[in-house]
């Protein structure tokens, strides 16, 4: 048995460069990680199906708690969340993540218990880390000798910013996200506050319908080397225009994160989750 927290991340910076011909968009940002919002995972191999994760979901109500069981039983999946669960579980990210790891290994049969605690379509990732950390755990518990960059191969395959949660630390994202490096983000000294306001979840489509591709003048990279405190004029979020235009409850948000005293704030991804970086000490 194997219990973990996926955490989630934030975007500094997300430039829409470019549509292309696969249909994507060549993207540029920077991924940081944001611990303060967690899911729970807990993976059981098939040879310790006596265990149970049941408490872990007592608090909640039966219309809360959804299962799939695999027509060929080699999974089990329970997933948990206030609100209920509006999405198959056999199509959740950690589904999807044992199922392509079988088709290169002979994996034991599992039960995953997920309590979806981070929100639903509010550009944080939390569905991609719940995927790579299933990608990670199941690698360590079935000792399938993964490295961290075979594994991110695997990670890229089940979503675009899948592959940062396998290494988790501060990285830029290039391509659909996938194409990653580590970056050194200067931001000792301040912290990051995130904001989901409720009621709002913001599609993937739906930012992307109203992005109009462009290469800024100055790049991500070098915008991110200057101050924090110059941020709010050089680095930018390509989604928040058309998302602010469909939901400008969000754009009184970010200016409520600069009234409370940011240095900067921004949309995260595509959102609808903000977050504003504020200076702790003088």
């Amino acid at each position: 048995m194997s219990t973990t927290h996926p955490n989630v991340k934030i975007n500094l910076g997300l430039n829409v460069l470019r549509r292309r011909e696969d249909g994507y968009h060549d993207l540029d940002t920077v991924f940081l990680p944001y611990h303060e919002i967690h899911d729970t995972l807990e993976i059981i191999s098939g040879d310790d199906w006596s265990r149970t994760s049941a408490a872990m979901f007592e608090i909640y109500s039966p219309d809360e708690v959804a299962q799939g069981i695999a027509p060929d039983g080699s999974l089990m999946i329970t997933i948990a969340r206030r609100g209920g669960v509006d999405w198959d579980p056999l199509d959740d990210l950690t589904a999807n993540a044992y199922g392509i790891l079988k088709e290169d290994f002979k994996l034991p049969p599992v039960k995953i218990f997920l309590e979806k605690t981070s929100p639903v379509g509010a550009g944080l990732g939390g569905g991609s880390a719940d995927a790579a950390f299933a990608l990670r755990m199941l690698n360590e518990m079935f000792s399938l000798g993964l490295d961290d960059e075979r594994l991110a191969e695997y990670a890229s395959r089940l979503g675009s910013d899948c592959a940062f949660f396998i290494y988790n630390r501060p990285m830029s994202g290039r391509g659909r996200g996938e194409v990653l490096c580590p970056v050194d983000v200067p931001l000792d000294g301040y912290e990051i506050k995130v904001v989901v306001p409720e009621g709002i979840a913001v599609s993937t489509r739906e930012a992307y319908s109203g992005v109009t591709p462009r290469v800024p003048e100055l790049p991500l990279e070098d915008a991110l080397k200057r101050p924090v405190g110059q941020w709010k004029d050089l680095v930018v979020n390509d989604f928040e225009t058309s998302v602010f235009a469909k939901h400008p409850e969000l754009a009184a948000v970010k200016q409520s994160l600069y009234d409370s005293g940011a240095v900067f704030a921004s949309l995260s991804g595509s959102g609808a989750a903000l977050f504003g970086i504020y200076r702790t000490i003088c």
